[in-house]
């Protein structure tokens, strides 16, 4: 057989372990992953059940009180995307890595994996908030970010990065979004302009969640940065996002992982396959921006005092 005593559950998490510690749009600090017990197969379709809010009524005690009937809905999750990875281990190889070939192998399928799950839900946040999307209130649209040469101060129709955060905050705001668990992913030029803002830096020193969050590089105004390199680029702009983990659900499963000897060669194959899906199930959870980096032109206005 192929693979001496291979067990296909150890080869799945051998290969999740890397991919969960990759993700950064992908994480559950990020995205409602409470449905992935659901997914069998590619094609499924995982059904979300939604709660109307209740309504506020103003008590009287001399009235009785009324009791309403919650309304629902469902959300459907359809796990439409599917990836695999099949690898080839040729005899001689394996006898001269002395047998230690699982480990690198399956690191590498786990980030290859994430890599293209992240650019996937990055596209789903792009959605929520884009052109023809159902919260367009919450875009920023296209923003001039000050990083560069020049001045290094914003100048007509330009801004700083701090203050991209400052108005993704008050959209997030404007929509009553919890305040609790905000995030916001950024590039790394972002990161890079933030990190020439003193007002960052100060305030990033004000403690962190590091060890729970994947790609986390700081803390400021409420949310939790994130950097990750998969933000949507288009026209040269990059894709900042910011959000609460209730506002996209993702489900994610390793369904099969197999071993088999290759009928051509002397050489085992090992190959897997990957399944998922997103849906955007609060679209107001999510405010984004368009950001292209430029040099600073603006100047300080220097005061004079008259004689």
């Amino acid at each position: 057989m192929a693979i001496t005593n291979f067990i296909p559950e150890l080869w799945s998490a051998a290969v999740q372990l890397p991919f969960e510690k990759a993700l950064v749009f992908g994480q559950p600090s990020v995205v409602n992953r409470d449905y992935e017990g659901q997914i069998k197969q590619q094609g499924d379709t995982v059904n979300i059940t939604t709660i109307g809010d209740p309504t506020i009524k103003t008590y009287d005690k001399t009235v009785d009180i009324e009791v309403e009937d919650l309304s629902d809905g469902t959300i459907k999750l359809l796990i439409d995307q599917g990836d695999y990875f099949a690898f080839r281990v040729n005899d001689v190889d394996k006898v001269q890595a002395a047998g230690d070939f699982q480990g690198p192998a399956t690191q590498r399928a786990g980030y290859g994996l994430k890599d293209k799950v992240d650019r996937y839900i990055a596209g789903f946040a792009a959605l929520a908030a884009g052109s023809g999307g159902p919260i367009t209130a919450n875009r920023l649209g296209n923003v001039s970010v000050v990083n560069g040469t020049g001045t290094g101060k914003p100048g007509a129709g330009q801004t700083s990065a701090w203050n991209v955060l400052v108005d993704l905050n008050q959209k997030l705001n404007e929509q009553s979004v919890p305040t609790d668990g905000r995030y916001v992913i950024v590039s790394p030029s972002f990161y890079s302009a933030l990190l020439n803002d003193p007002r960052f830096t100060r305030v990033d020193a004000s403690g962190t969640s590091e060890g729970l969050r994947n790609g986390i590089v700081g803390r400021a105004l409420g949310f939790d940065v994130l950097m990750s390199n998969n933000t949507v680029s288009a026209s040269s702009r990059n894709l900042i996002v910011a959000g609460v983990p209730g506002a996209l659900s993702f489900a994610s499963q390793i369904v099969e992982t197999e071993a088999l000897r290759s009928e051509k060669r002397f050489a085992d194959i090992i190959r897997g396959l990957h399944v998922y899906g997103a849906k955007i199930t609060r679209p107001e959870g999510i405010a984004t921006a368009n950001a292209e980096f430029v040099p600073g032109t603006g100047v300080d206005t220097v005061v004079t005092t008259a004689p």
